[in-house]
């Protein structure tokens, strides 16, 4: 809305804001924490309430499932997605809107069949992992060999393991910070070097979920340099109990499996950038990225569709202001993260030369659940400032957290360069029910807590281009993805 004034914006608000303290969610005693209410923070609050009455960040979800759909990198719907979104944010009305040609693998899935053979005769629900080889034609029959983890696979003699099919079953615990998928995804990304240098002739992995549907969750696998290439599939987390329940009767279970998955080269994609140009700082960038690109078993609607709809609205909802931040907010939709954060290295290598004026960055990337915390990776000697900063948040659910933030899986190249991120951390207690299946579609997603989100990114992106804090050195170098 353009039609308001700033002195207008403030005094509307300043009345709800006056009073309104919480106590800090740290240790034992805790401070009283003064909500900041300041000029800016009372703009960041109205931009909250804005997003939240609004169903921007809704209908851009909508419009990029239901018009585009699935878009895996390297394909001819990637190419549908960018051309969307170079005219979504056109349309949208922001400054500046480019994009830059990123190089990536390209992969196609095929068909994926497996199938217990004996004793029991059983089909299983299987699909192929991302960058997986394919069976021979006639397919793969061989006895599995089952392993809780991949650190029981990595301490197994090759004995147990030759000229069979590798079974790891690791669960995917629920929890609200997803740390359960960090616990297995190992599994999946490095299997089949580990079954391979065993003398396994194919690896199927308990799907990464915590769903109980009958449908297999995908993701990127990696092959190793001097390393055979076996097939690599996940099955369905009933499946996996199925073939858990057939061990308990017999330890000699043979499984078929066939997959016409192919590796396809390098194709040409794009990170795609809107920005909204700063008023008195221009040549400083707050970034806030999502990734454009999504598997292709769903519609890519909690990942990344969701991300995608929250930075744009945030951004856009800065960009009707009727004065500018001083800062230049920078919307990256990255290119190619699920088959490797390609786009966010690619940004990093072309923005070199800018990276010393990047202010900061924050990625979202984790479904459509509401934002419940932020934490940063600044200098550890103004954190507290940039904490105090933000307290305004909390009036949108948000607590105020540590200073280890990785700022989500493209922006985590940033901080061993040495940019400061934030990470606005969303529930994702359902998120890995539906990740990386064909369940990803739009009805996963609640407006209200979409809007949420979008709420806490637009607080967060115009109070640090407003801010006068030094945020650097970032605390935490370590690369995080």
């Amino acid at each position: 809305m353009k039609n308001y004034q700033r002195a207008t914006l403030v005094g509307a608000i300043f009345a709800a804001l006056i009073g309104c303290q919480t106590t800090s969610p740290t240790k034992a005693p805790a401070p009283q924490l003064v909500i900041n209410d300041s000029d800016d923070a009372k703009i960041s609050q109205q931009l909250a309430k804005q997003a939240l009455s609004s169903r921007l960040s809704y209908d851009i979800v909508e419009s990029l499932t239901v018009e585009v759909g699935p878009r895996l990198a390297g394909t001819d719907k990637d190419i549908v997605a960018v051309d969307w979104a170079m005219e979504k944010l056109w349309l949208l009305g922001f400054d500046k809107v480019y994009k830059e040609s990123v190089q990536v693998p390209a992969w196609s899935r095929g068909s994926a069949h497996a199938s217990i053979v004996a004793p029991y005769d059983q089909p299983l629900v299987v699909t192929a992992l991302g960058g997986s080889v394919a069976t021979p034609v006639n397919g793969i029959q061989a006895l599995i060999v089952r392993f809780d983890s991949l650190e029981e696979l990595s301490n197994a003699s090759p004995g147990r393991i030759e000229g069979k099919i590798v079974f790891i079953d690791h669960k995917t615990e629920r929890h609200i910070t997803g740390k359960g998928y960090g616990e297995a995804v190992g599994g999946r990304s490095r299997g089949a070097i580990v079954a391979a240098q065993k003398g396994a002739v194919a690896i199927v992995i308990r799907s990464i979920g915590t769903d109980h549907d009958r449908m297999a969750h995908t993701g990127m696998m990696r092959y190793e340099e001097g390393t055979p290439k076996i097939p690599a599939a996940a099955m369905s987390n009933p499946d996996a109990d199925l073939i858990n329940a057939m061990l308990k009767r017999d330890p000699n279970i043979t499984l078929s499996l066939n997959l016409t998955s192919e590796n396809l080269g390098i194709a040409t994609s794009y990170n795609v950038i809107a920005e909204v140009t700063g008023s008195s700082k221009p040549d400083e960038i707050v970034l806030i990225g999502a990734h454009l690109d999504s598997w292709d078993e769903g519609t890519g609607a909690i990942d990344d569709g969701a991300g995608v709809a929250i930075v744009t609205t945030a951004a856009k909802l800065i960009q009707d202001l009727p004065q500018k931040p001083a800062r230049t907010i920078r919307v990256v939709l990255y290119a190619a993260e699920e088959v490797g954060l390609v786009g966010g290295k690619a940004y990093a290598a072309q923005h070199a030369d800018e990276l010393d004026k990047h202010y900061i960055a924050a990625e979202s990337d984790f479904g459509a659940g509401p934002v419940y915390k932020i934490d940063f990776n600044v200098n550890a000697a103004t954190f507290e400032q940039v904490k105090q900063e933000h307290s305004a948040m909390t009036l949108n659910g948000v607590e105020l957290g540590n200073n280890e933030a990785s700022g989500g899986p493209d922006v985590s190249i940033l901080p061993a360069l040495g940019v400061p991120v934030a990470s606005l951390n969303q529930d994702g207690s359902d998120y890995f029910d539906y990740h990386h299946t064909p369940n990803d579609t739009l009805d996963k997603i609640d407006p209200k807590k979409l809007a949420q989100s979008a709420a806490a990114y637009a607080q967060f992106a115009y109070m640090m281009a407003q801010s006068e804090i030094d945020l650097r050195p970032v605390t935490q170098q370590k690369e995080q993805h």
